[in-house]
């Protein structure tokens, strides 16, 4: 019986526990690219002439929370199907 219980587990939890941490992991990117957001629309509207240097760090800070998050991804699938 609790082999079967051990087969179970091997089968279940480890392409469950990948799809949890998949989801965190979009979760969390979308919190942080809205963070960047609204941050970066306060800060405009407190001074405009710098929408410039603004805005190239919006699209920094966002592209490197995206490849965190797609790396998270790559890292849940690898699980799932090789794992």
């Amino acid at each position: 019986m609790t082999t079967l219980f051990t087969m179970l587990a091997d089968v279940v939890l480890g392409p469950m526990g990948a799809a949890i941490g998949a989801g965190l992991a979009t979760v969390g990117a979308g919190i942080g690219i809205g963070q960047i957001g609204a941050s970066s629309l306060e800060a405009i509207a407190r001074q405009p002439e710098a929408i410039g240097d603004i805005r190239n760090t919006l699209i920094l800070g966002a592209a490197l929370i995206e490849g965190v998050a797609f790396f998270a991804l790559i890292v849940c699938i690898l699980v799932i199907f090789l794992g």
